[in-house]
């Protein structure tokens, strides 16, 4: 058997959570198989991100932040950010000495690629969108190999070879597989709720920046239904006593919460998603099998997250609505049309499920072994 040739890798991601949460997966799972790992940050949440992975036993070190430069003073943050995180990133590099250094998109990961292509050290690339962005096009040209979560919508503007790997999701999110009924029988004695195995379930998040569709027109929509069905709705920390106070009056089961950790206990439990269409989202929808109405944040870099969502609408797995267009008529017809035809939703669930990847790290993984 020959010798595994990748045994240290840097991994540099940071900023939005979509960048970094992938990038801390494969770090994770490559030191479960006896590889070392080291993150390096970047981004506004360097010190959370740390703290997150630091937890969980990676190395992660936080670089000079670097923000985009959309005006002359951050220009120049940019400016002496980048700088000095190549520099940093050039010494922890030489004292790490990896087989690899793989970014994980952003702009957040420009100084330590920039570092690795003055070192020489192999450059690898991940890209957790339909729309490969900016960053990484630019990065690309220094690249040995870049995987995308999804097939991309512009892979002319790659400038090395590409696969498509899939999207990092969690190990503890595909791990424990659950059935609808055990899944509910959970989410009642962790949260006290009273939902019911048999009845439709809605599932509910993305409004955690305050989105309106989310945490109002959907609320007020639902307590217009009388069709039985029930409800769990994540709000985001902020958000949560505002949603709560729209759910005042339902007569359904509802669960309505702040935040969560066992995700999976709500995609097994949910029969509909209505949600976002980050990167990170799909990808988990398609791994549970969800049919889902999907609402792209339209303030998303080049609209990828529409992209995204036509990742799934193609295979006739969920459908997209605009932000604009979700209004209170469009969210009851397809509302109604779901509790009315089961069976096409049903349809829906084998699609969303021929479209998962969830190998995905491995994937990664063994793409930069093979050409390193």
């Amino acid at each position: 058997m020959n010798e595994q040739k990748l045994q240290k890798l840097v991994i540099t991601c940071g900023g939005t959570g979509g960048h970094f949460y992938p990038g801390l997966t494969i770090a994770r799972e490559f030191m479960k198989s006896g590889g070392e790992a080291m993150l390096l940050l970047s981004g506004r949440n360097i010190k959370t991100q740390t703290a997150v992975a630091e937890a969980q036993g990676i190395p992660a070190i936080g670089l000079q932040p670097m923000p985009s430069p959309r005006s002359p003073i951050s220009a120049i943050k940019f400016i002496y950010g980048l700088v000095t995180g190549t520099m940093a990133s050039m010494k922890l590099l030489r004292d790490f000495s990896p087989d690899a250094v793989l970014g994980m998109g952003s702009f957040a990961s420009l100084p330590p690629i920039l570092a690795a292509r003055l070192c020489s050290y192999p450059i690898f690339l991940h890209d957790g969108n339909a729309r490969i962005g900016k960053a990484n096009r630019f990065l690309s040209r220094w690249a040995k190999y870049m995987g995308t979560a999804f097939p991309p919508i512009n892979s002319d503007k790659i400038k090395c070879p590409m696969e498509i790997t899939g999207m990092p999701v969690r190990t503890e999110l595909i791990d424990e597989r659950l059935d609808k009924a055990t899944a509910i029988g959970k989410l009642n004695r962790l949260f006290k709720a009273n939902l019911k195995p048999e009845l439709p379930t809605l599932l509910i998040f993305g409004g955690s920046q305050g989105a309106q569709i989310f945490n109002k027109t959907i609320p007020q929509t639902l307590l217009k239904l009388d069709t039985p069905f029930q409800v769990m709705h994540l709000t985001g920390p902020s958000k949560f006593e505002n949603v709560k106070y729209e759910y005042a009056a339902a007569t359904f089961p509802i669960l309505c919460l702040p935040f969560v950790e066992k995700m999976h206990y709500f995609y097994e439990a949910a029969d509909l998603v209505f949600c976002r269409s980050g990167g990170s989202t799909v990808a988990e929808l398609c791994i549970f099998g969800k049919p889902a109405m999907l609402v792209p944040y339209p303030y998303a870099a080049e609209g990828h997250q529409r992209d995204n969502a036509n990742h799934m609408v193609k295979s006739r797995a969920a459908e997209v609505v605009e932000n604009s267009k979700c209004t209170e008529e469009f969210i009851a017809n397809k509302l109604t049309d779901w509790l009315n035809n089961p069976e096409k939703y049903a349809l829906s669930e084998q699609k969303a499920l021929s479209l998962a990847m969830p190998e995905a790290t491995d994937n990664i993984l063994q793409l930069i072994e093979k050409n390193i």
